[in-house]
């Protein structure tokens, strides 16, 4: 009895211990290498005799991450604009070194652009706009006060910053390396298995809409978090490099294909509540052998080598599909309670989505061999803000920088210099946060601790130490803790404010000035610059105001307006992806309840709806021959593209009004390519098949303007009171 209780005491330990490794355990080790990171640069800078060893310090705690994907990506971009920055200070420099109200006027505007562009970018490009904009000033705003010397002070800046990226990158790749690949390769078994078994579930109807809307959130995050991750993996081995054209094909088909099930599902609801009985019990069949599609030998699939066999049902599944379906529908054509147009668009949507499901699931499969031909794919998720809300970012910046020269020029502080440059940094990093205000505080509270232990450190510790060993075991427990407080996502900001400023502060140089004096300037400075940002980005439209939220949303509900007007070559991958990263943008602003979240959810479902639906009608129209009866002159492509313009006014500014006109072009566009559909009775097979599912496509949007559950619900209440319709009426095809 004693021997089983010690097995168990055992095995529950040794599960601990494997969870703590896989959770606090990797954190320990990142603190453990950034400070190993920071003191090896320090010690090359100092052997190098470098005249600023604390500026490759600072630099290694400005890039360094978790993954070393992610601290060489991160430091691809940091290099490249520092390089830029480089060049742009110099030709300042050249130009209004003798001026300093337009050189700082200059270095200002620089930073707001600059601070602008990482905002926009939502990827680690933006590191490159935020060193663009940081190294102006960091070497512009010293060098200008001594232009003689500008060129080498601006090379040695330089030489710093790129000491630090290296030694970051190389403790990162070498010293217990966490490949972000391995979290792309989790990912993608992971996510494959889950939205099978959401699907399998859907289709049984055992899940409630609640459930669906927590499910869709967490794909939402899902693709966004893939796509960081994919971009990064890109910079570790050859081996992600040659399957990065697969994995973000995978990103994009696993959207298509989480896109037309849930219209497939919200169809089948819609039929369900217009008591479409006979449409329902002709559909069931096709619907209980989907689940069995992603089925090996009776389990679900568990990796790239079962995808290969789902892939092979799917492909004979949707082969027969069609013939299955017209034999479905003729033996029900002369029951008088079937609505063929219901089963036409149902049948469509299902065929649809087995054909993604399709190409999903080869894709997957493709991933056990090196190389492929599905690699070649071009279309990428490209995250971006609202541009406006990136102009704002930027003129928060320029306007911050404005304010501190100012006062720098008109007080003369020997500090005032630090207080700009470091502004610079604040508000280009802060940018990037959810909560840049927060982010600032938070940075203030960092560096005021970082003072408290520099002056213990610098004053209290340096001047009884000799080598540089004591140096590290000195620098050691400030950076350790600095970096542990980084690890913590509530007090993130505090961390990255001790560490970078810490080390600007008590970081040695290689001729250690002992002044107090100097010593608080700077560190009031520093806090002084990010107490401006902060105040700055708390009431310059703060990003917690109701503001940005209907900005975002106006830029998702726009989406179908882009679907419609947008050149069609690789038009869905845009629309796919930009659509997912605009709710991922309002989910993570500050003020964002649940409420709320779920109302940014249905637009989502309901721009995804309608924007696929869009598309899929002008690819039909455009596939047609060049008959007389297909040109765009004739009434009823008239009607079709007026429904699609109708759609997007709508969606571009909802009201009543445009509700009841885009209701009316699709009733009209359905009759019209009907009655074009009984003059072409003698047509070729593919046309009248064509012509069929652009009905079913326009009896799709009209079906989703009158869904209960859709944002546009308010407007269908109304239209049906003021025409006495039955609630269950509209869904019946006309």
């Amino acid at each position: 009895m004693s021997t089983s209780a010690s097995f168990i005491e055992r095995q529950s330990l040794r599960h601990a211990l494997i969870d703590w490794a896989r959770t606090d355990g990797l954190a320990w080790v990142y603190i453990f290498k950034a400070v190993l990171a920071a003191l090896l640069s320090l010690w090359i800078a100092m052997r190098l005799d470098m005249a600023q060893p604390r500026t490759a310090m600072t630099t290694v705690f400005v890039v360094m991450q978790p993954q070393s994907g992610m601290v060489l990506a991160k430091s691809f971009y940091r290099f490249c604009g520092t390089m830029v920055g480089l060049v742009v200070m110099m030709v300042f420099i050249s130009l209004f070194s003798q001026q300093p109200v337009l050189f700082l006027s200059a270095t200002a505007l620089w930073v707001g652009i600059c601070t602008a562009g990482a905002a926009r970018n939502r990827n680690f490009r933006s590191y490159g706009f935020v060193l663009a904009g940081y190294t102006a000033a960091l070497i512009g705003i010293p060098a200008a006060q001594h232009p003689d010397g500008a060129y080498l002070s601006a090379l040695t800046r330089v030489s710093e910053v790129t000491l630090g990226i290296v030694c970051a990158g190389a403790v990162s790749a070498l010293v217990f390396p966490q490949h972000a690949g391995e979290q792309v390769r989790t990912t993608v078994r992971r996510r494959f298995t889950q939205f099978v078994d959401y699907v399998c579930r859907a289709l049984s109807g055992n899940m409630a809409r609640a459930q669906i809307e927590r499910t869709n959130l967490a794909f939402v995050s899902d693709i966004v978090g893939f796509e960081a991750a994919r971009s990064v993996a890109v910079f570790e081995n050859p081996e992600s490099r040659m399957r990065g054209g697969r994995l973000a094909r995978l990103n994009s088909e696993f959207m298509s294909a989480s896109t037309r099930f849930h219209a497939l599902h919200q169809l089948m609801n819609r039929l369900r509540e217009s008591a479409s009985a006979t449409t329902i019990a002709a559909l069931e069949p096709f619907f209980r052998e989907v689940p069995l599609l992603f089925a090996v030998s009776g389990e679900p699939v568990r990796n790239a080598a079962d995808a290969a066999h789902a892939a092979a049902q799917l492909r004979d599944y949707k082969a027969a599909l069609p013939k299955r379906m017209r034999a479905a529908r003729a033996t029900l054509e002369a029951n008088p309670d079937f609505v063929q147009l219901e089963f036409d668009t149902a049948g469509e949507l299902l065929y649809r989505f087995v054909d993604d499901m399709l190409a999903y699931a080869e894709t997957y499969a493709s991933l056990t061999s090196p190389s492929h031909e599905r690699e070649r794919w071009i279309a990428r998720y490209v995250p971006k803000t609202n541009l406006f809300a990136a102009a704002i970012s930027g003129l928060r910046g320029a306007v911050v920088m404005f304010i501190l020269s100012a006062f720098w020029i008109e007080s003369a502080w020997p500090s005032g210099g630090t207080m700009v440059l470091n502004a610079a940094a604040v508000c280009a990093l802060a940018s990037s946060s959810p909560r840049p205000a927060l982010m600032s505080a938070q940075m203030a509270i960092g560096t005021m601790l970082a003072t408290v232990a520099g002056m213990i450190v610098v004053f209290g510790v340096f001047p009884h130490i000799d080598g540089f060993a004591m140096m590290c075991a000195a620098l050691a427990p400030a950076l350790l803790f600095g970096a542990y407080l980084s690890t913590r996502r509530t007090l993130a900001g505090v961390g990255v404010g001790f560490c970078i400023f810490f080390c600007f502060l008590a970081g040695p140089d290689n001729l250690v000035h002992y002044d107090p004096t100097g010593f608080m300037n700077d560190a009031l400075a520093l806090v002084l610059s990010m107490i401006v940002a902060a105040i700055a980005f708390a009431v310059l439209l703060p990003t917690d105001a109701p503001w940005l939220r209907h900005l975002l949303l106006g830029d998702l509900r726009r989406e179908v307006v882009s679907a419609r007007r947008g050149r069609l070559a690789r038009l869905t991958t845009h629309f796919e992806s930009r659509t997912r990263d605009l709710l991922a943008q309002i989910n993570a602003l500050p003020a964002s309840s649940p409420e709320q979240q779920r109302d940014a959810l249905q637009w989502l479902f309901a721009v995804l709806e309608f924007g696929n639906a869009v598309i899929d009608l002008r690819r039909e129209i455009s596939a047609l021959p060049g008959e007389p009866h297909y040109v765009a002159s004739m009434p009823w492509r008239r009607s079709v593209d007026t429904t699609l313009d109708a759609v997007a006014r709508l969606f571009d500014r909802p009201n009543a009004a445009r509700f009841d006109a885009a209701l009316a072009a699709a009733e009209r566009a359905i009759a019209d390519t009907q009655a074009l559909l009984a003059d072409l009775a003698d047509a070729p097979r593919e046309e009248r098949h064509r012509l069929q599912r652009i009905v079913s496509h326009l009896h799709f949007i009209r079906t989703a303007l009158l869904d209960h559950e859709s944002p546009f619900a308010p407007f269908g209440r109304h239209t049906r009171e003021r025409n006495d319709m039955p609630e269950g009426a509209p869904h019946a095809a006309a």
